[in-house]
């Protein structure tokens, strides 16, 4: 009979059987072991989960193949070893943003005239579309916009409730969002061709 004082051994030839409550008694028995191994090394509880996911994972499916004497040793190593693949692939997204950033800093400097007719051509638009709000709606959008203002800052400042200032913003984005979808679709396109 299978239970908490069972032997990780015999867990593990119940395991090898297909037996899910021997598997379940042996992740309850080891789980957070593995989960600080790998928190010791990643400090980032998101991806510790994952790596004790991985590994569970990847034990239960390999169960026929694998050969286990020790799983305090098997899932120590097993954890350092998801720990240097998650470090080393957070390594190559760090160097594959760090390139996209000089690239695009790069072309950004080819293209500081043509951006900047584009951003006054832009901008007038928005001022047009701005300009067919309500004066009280432009106030509030243009206060939370351009000044940085929050929610409550706006309303303390105009004297009205934090509800009405957020239901003029969804009022005013919906409306500029109709007005300007064509040249949203234009902006995309065209930071697509950079």
């Amino acid at each position: 009979m299978i239970n908490d004082q069972t032997a990780d051994e015999n867990l593990w030839e119940a395991i090898q059987e297909g037996h899910s409550k021997a598997f379940s008694l042996l992740y309850d028995r080891y789980w957070y072991r593995v989960y600080t191994t790998a928190f010791h090394h990643l400090k980032d509880q998101e991806t510790c989960i994952e790596v004790v996911h991985d590994i569970f994972l990847n034990l239960w499916q390999k169960r026929t193949q694998l050969q286990i004497q020790s799983f305090p040793a098997y899932l120590t190593t097993a954890a350092r070893y998801h720990v240097y693949r998650k470090a080393h692939q957070q390594q190559q997204q760090r160097v594959t943003y760090t390139d996209t950033l000089e690239l695009l800093s790069q072309s950004e400097e080819r293209n500081t005239a043509v951006d900047k007719l584009r951003e006054a051509e832009l901008e007038v638009r928005l001022m047009a579309a701005l300009a067919g709000l309500p004066k009280r709606c432009r106030e509030i959008f243009l206060m939370s916009r351009k000044e940085q203002l929050t929610n409550e800052e706006i309303a303390v400042r105009l004297g009205i409730s934090k509800r009405t200032v957020e239901n003029q913003l969804t009022y005013a984005l919906a409306i500029l969002r109709d007005k300007l979808k064509d040249l949203i679709v234009l902006v995309l396109l065209y930071q697509q061709m950079k």
